[in-house]
């Protein structure tokens, strides 16, 4: 009896089982969406989703110094091509999850108007950009300003900011009347509204690859990756402006 009473003791006092924890490194302009998917994953499953958001070159950067991300989500194939020929993502897991447009955003409600009037709009103002060497978001709207002969002209005026949803503050608060964003940004931002939209064929197509990383030490990340490609995830971001390619 002694015994019993002891074992029921020790079953009673002894730790819960710990749920697993995935984190996830996932380009600034997934954060509206991403943070309500993985609310309705968290409500059906026991594991932890943490969630880091970033500019996708700075999280490849980390991951390649070692950081403890089980899935990485990139705004660009070039930085998930960097993270796999360094050796840090299971290649077999690669997948392209998501495709963006590019918009030129205004402060509050702005009038629409070609997008090739852009130094005009801007007067003496400054237009906000994600870092336009290593951000994916600043990358393509450099390249689409550059096709258009817009570069040279605006190039002064340039706001960097660390990442795409930084650079959407900017506006939002009217620190820069006009920026370059994604338009899922767009779409999360109500501070802001689309004067224009750059012609897909100016910038390289917008893609956001998504893999498992080597470190990964929980089989619920690929779930959690498969996850995003199945209809609940998809509604989720084509009601945030991204469109699905899974």
């Amino acid at each position: 009896m002694r015994l019993s009473f002891l074992a029921a003791a020790l079953i009673a006092f002894a730790p819960a089982a710990q749920a697993d924890e995935i984190t996830i490194f996932a380009a600034a302009s997934l954060k509206d969406a991403l943070d309500e998917i993985a609310a309705d994953w968290q409500k059906n499953h026991d594991d932890m989703v943490v969630i880091s958001y970033a500019g996708s070159s700075q999280l490849a950067k980390q991951i390649q110094e070692g950081a403890p991300a089980d899935l990485f989500i990139s705004a660009s194939t070039a930085w998930m091509d960097a993270v796999q020929e360094s050796g840090d993502i299971d290649p077999e897991s690669r997948r392209d999850l998501l495709g963006n447009t590019l918009v030129l955003v205004g402060t509050g409600t702005p009038a629409e108007a070609p997008v090739t009037e852009l130094p005009a709009l801007l007067v003496e103002g400054k237009l906000a950009m994600a870092l336009v060497d290593s951000v994916p978001a600043g990358q393509y709207g450099k390249e689409a300003l550059t096709s258009l002969g817009l570069w040279d002209q605006v190039e002064s005026q340039i706001a960097q900011a660390d990442n795409v949803r930084a650079a959407l503050k900017l506006v939002a608060t009217g620190e820069a009347p006009l920026g370059i964003v994604y338009g899922s940004d767009a779409v999360a931002e109500p501070g802001v509204g689309v004067v224009a939209t750059f012609p897909a064929d100016s910038h390289e197509e917008i893609t956001y690859p998504a893999a498992v990383t080597k470190v990964a030490d929980t089989a619920q990340a690929a779930a959690f990756l498969d996850s995003l490609s199945q209809d609940p995830a998809k509604s989720v971001f084509e009601s945030q402006g991204f469109t699905v390619t899974q």
